[in-house]
Parts: C-alpha cells; sequence; structure tokens
C-alpha cells in the first residue's frame, strides 16, 4: 500500500494518507524507531515501514567513480554522522591555475563506461534496491548533473574562478553534461518508473552565475537529458539544494514531473504555483527547528504544512533537508507521531 501512495502521489492521483518520505541519517532515531541495531540488515527497511515512507531517494553514478579515473576535488566533509564519522579533511584541488581548468574535458578524463556494463550495473542495483524496500518506490537516478559534477571536479573556489568566463566554461560544462548524458541512455534503458535528477546548482542565497547563463546553458540540457528518460517512460524528480524559486519556472518547462525542495524555497510559494500541476516533496517542517525548536515550534510548521495540503494534487512531505544526527531524539519521535496523528485524511482535493 505505501509504494502504491508514492506512485499515486507522483501521478497525482487521490491517495488515502499524504504521501511521506525522509532523508534521515540519524542512528540514534533509527534504532530507536526499529530496535535494531545499526548493523542489522532489516534497519534501514524497517525503519521506512514502521514510519509508513512511500518513497526513497537514491541516486547511483555508476561502477566507476571519477575519482578512480581521475582529477577530482576532495572538499572534505563537516560533522554530520553520529560521533562525527564522516569527518573529512579537505584535499588539494589538482588544478592549479584558471587556465588548466578551463582546459578540463570530463569526458577525455574519466572516459565512458560501457553502455551494456552501465545498464547491466544500473538494472542490477535497482532490482536489488527495489526488492529490499519492497513497500516503497525505490529512485533511480543521477547526482552530478551539471554543476554538482563541476563541483566534485574543481571545489568551489576553482568552480568560481572557471564560472567567471562563461564562455568558456561552457565549454567544460558540456564536457560534464556529455558524462551525464552517457549515464542517463543506460538509465533509461532499466525498468525503474522514477528517476532522481540532482543538481546543486545555486546557493542557500540564490544563484552563484548570472540567471541568463543558466536559462542559455544549464536548463536546455536539463531539457534534453530528461527527454530521453520521459521518452522511456520515467517520471522525472528534480532536486537541488538552496534557493531556486526564481528557476522553478524553468525547472518546470524543462520536463521535470516532481520537485523535491529544502526550506530556502518557500513551501507556500511551491504550493500556490505548483501545487495543483506537480508533485511536491517537502513541506514547511525545517530540519533546524527539529534541531534547535521547540514541539510548539515543530507543531506550527507540521500544522503550516497540512493547511496547505489540500490545494495540492500530489503532496510527499518530508522535513526540509534531512533529519541529521544531531536533531534531538525526542524532537524527531515527536515530529512523526504528531504529523502521522494529523495525515489520515484522504488526498483527494478538488482541482
Amino acid at each position: 500500500m505505501s509504494r502504491q501512495i508514492g506512485m499515486d502521489c507522483l501521478n497525482l492521483r487521490p491517495t488515502p494518507r499524504l504521501a511521506h518520505t525522509e532523508y534521515c541519517s540519524n542512528a540514534a532515531l533509527k534504532r530507536a524507531v526499529t530496535g535494531l541495531p545499526d548493523e542489522h540488515p532489516d534497519q534501514e527497511r524497517r525503519f521506512a515501514d514502521l514510519w509508513q515512507i512511500d518513497f526513497v531517494w537514491s541516486t547511483d553514478d555508476g561502477p566507476e567513480p571519477w575519482n578512480t579515473r581521475g582529477r577530482t576535488t576532495d572538499m572534505g566533509h563537516a560533522e554530520f554522522l553520529e560521533a562525527g564519522s564522516d569527518w573529512r579533511e579537505p584535499g588539494t584541488c589538482p588544478f592549479k591555475t584558471v587556465e588548466e581548468a578551463l582546459a578540463f574535458d570530463a569526458v577525455a578524463e574519466y572516459g565512458l563506461t560501457d553502455m551494456a556494463t552501465l545498464v547491466r550495473y544500473y538494472e542490477d542495483r535497482y532490482r536489488n534496491a527495489q526488492a529490499y524496500h519492497a513497500e516503497q518506490v525505490h529512485t533511480g537516478g543521477y547526482y552530478k548533473t551539471l554543476v554538482s559534477g563541476a563541483i566534485e571536479v574543481f571545489g568551489w573556489d576553482m568552480l568560481l574562478e572557471a564560472a567567471a568566463y562563461p564562455a568558456r566554461f561552457v565549454r567544460v560544462l558540456d564536457s560534464i553534461y556529455e558524462q551525464t548524458l552517457h549515464h542517463v541512455k543506460a538509465w533509461a534503458q532499466t525498468s525503474i518508473e522514477v528517476f532522481m535528477c540532482h543538481d546543486d546548482m545555486v546557493w542557500s542565497q540564490g544563484p552563484f552565475m548570472r540567471p541568463d547563463f543558466y536559462r542559455a546553458e544549464i536548463f536546455p540540457r536539463y531539457r534534453t537529458l530528461w527527454a530521453i528518460l520521459k521518452e522511456a517512460g520515467k517520471k522525472i524528480v528534480f532536486t537541488s539544494d538552496g534557493q531556486w524559486s526564481m528557476f522553478a519556472e524553468d525547472i518546470v518547462a524543462a520536463g521535470a514531473d516532481a520537485l523535491c525542495f529544502e526550506p530556502m524555497v518557500p513551501f507556500a510559494f511551491m504550493v500556490e504555483r505548483f501545487g495543483r500541476s506537480h508533485c511536491l516533496i517537502g513541506s514547511a517542517v525545517d530540519a533546524r527547528t527539529l534541531t534547535f525548536g521547540s514541539r510548539e515550534q515543530i507543531r506550527a510548521e507540521v500544522d503550516a504544512t497540512l493547511r496547505l495540503a489540500p490545494q495540492c494534487a500530489g503532496l510527499m512531505v518530508a522535513v526540509g533537508n534531512h533529519i541529521p544526527s544531531n536533531v534531538p531524539l525526542e524532537n524527531a519521535l515527536f515530529y512523526y507521531e504528531y504529523l502521522s496523528s494529523r495525515w489520515g485524511v484522504p488526498m483527494a482535493p478538488e482541482l
């Protein structure tokens, strides 16, 4: 039933309750909900089932990581997981000058994985993941589509220097696009129903390149990539961190079926503009409120979400920008207890 709710939500069909997903790395929460230790193979599945999660956000960039085939920039990692297990000091950017960066070609640097091998890899990974999460919609998808690919290659500092020369940077970006195009063609040949396109194209304050550059060079490439997948019958979910409200119309015009966003993109705006035409994956609930707020504040953000929910043909509620390990256990448990006590009204809005 949960998987059916997820697919019905994505297809803007009525559901018996609000659809639900979460992006959760809070190990203490998963232990508390499931009663299983971290190493137990059923913990993730049981957590998803017990929290009535209908949709599992997932991307896969293939069997041959770029850092095993050529130059990339390790920017390190902040403490996000329990006990800071994911902390990593930043490495050194291998590109010493902006000229060196602007001469970069992702296809020449990394090559292209054999197509038959890639299709088989993606199909096997998807089938195994969907079998494990039998009660959820499990997506296929690609993470480093364009801008996120450039971040992996250059890191932020060198990326910003290279992007200051837009006419030359386009050639670099196009080589990353060619990599993504190859993987999209492979994903299109698999049995996935939903493709997650991830690209962190903006900052928390908005775009870091000129808006006309996005509209001339980024979004037309999205359109071409997504047309291949849509021709193969796949639903497209677009995800980006940061504040991309000004580009929401462009993303929709490029062909996205669902919009997955965090609190920098105002929930009320997305509901008003796209609630009747597109599946929305998000809410008015902010991870910062779960981390630092009171129960009254958490309750208020859930209520704000549910007040707007009837205006949506397809709403999949999620805490904006993850439930990380620093969210207090009691706050996370209260959030789900309160949300699930309120979401039982069938979603069949009059549109």
